[in-house]
């Protein structure tokens, strides 16, 4: 009897990302809008460069997403290539002037706001020790017990932190910044930019960024009480992680 020809499967969609990244969490969020399935695949801080170039992509960056076939990096690409190959629903608004601005709030939340909460909370990470590294790690999946993953928080805040020059003066500069980068939130808010019935690519990338700012027990009250608050709730309700006050030790 002639055998039947095995049935190609269509390849599975891999999201690779870092626990508590917030571009990781902007590409969960997208794939989600778009209800595209995919596995989440959970790489360690730090480590996560060498090997994500191992599986073949250009850089170490994360959200690192395969799908049908292609490799994907970095917030912004993803965004643009599942609309076009997705289209619905949008991540993008119709019309050259409404698209416009989604571009350049999503540009300007990639580029100018993006390292602010990254730094802050790297070098809140390192002070604070295992315990608030450990709350990031909720849901992950390593490949090690969530225990032996929690105790190497040490090592790990101090090397990202190194690797992104997460030291005490570019913190106080960050936090100098802060209330200026959190007005131009609640500006785009109000221009209704980003905050729509539909949510477009400019709130994936700035929500998450707000949201892991308020992770910080130092900046939650402050952020909860404004619009830049209330619209990352919205957009990023469920995010892990809490980092108890340590700003003082900036005094």
């Amino acid at each position: 009897m002639r055998e039947n020809p095995p049935v190609a499967r269509p390849a599975q969609t891999r999201l690779f990302v870092v626990p508590g990244s917030h571009p990781s969490m902007t590409g969960r969020l997208v794939l989600e809008h778009k209800q595209i399935p995919y596995r989440r695949v959970d790489l360690i801080p730090a480590m996560h460069r060498v090997v994500v170039r191992g599986l073949g992509f250009q850089s170490g960056a994360v959200p690192a997403l395969a799908i049908d076939g292609r490799r994907l990096q970095g917030t912004r690409a993803i965004a643009r290539a599942l609309d076009a190959t997705r289209p619905e629903p949008p991540l993008f608004p119709d019309g050259a002037d409404a698209r416009g601005a989604v571009e350049e709030a999503e540009r300007w939340g990639d580029e100018v706001l993006q390292p602010v909460p990254r730094r802050l909370t790297w070098w809140a990470v390192r002070r604070d020790g295992a315990g608030a590294g450990g709350s990031f790690l909720e849901g992950a999946r390593l490949g090690v017990p969530l225990a032996v993953a929690t105790r190497t928080t040490a090592p790990v805040a101090w090397l990202a932190a190194l690797l992104i020059r997460a030291h005490d003066d570019a913190v106080r500069a960050d936090l100098a910044a802060l209330p200026v980068l959190l007005q131009r939130v609640d500006e785009l808010l109000a221009e209704g930019v980003i905050g729509g019935e539909r949510l477009n690519a400019a709130d994936f990338q700035i929500a998450t960024s707000v949201r892991l700012l308020m992770c910080l027990d130092d900046l939650r009250p402050a952020l909860a009480d404004r619009p830049a608050g209330a619209h990352a709730m919205r957009v990023a309700p469920h995010y892990p992680g809490r980092i108890p006050p340590v700003l003082h030790a900036l005094r």
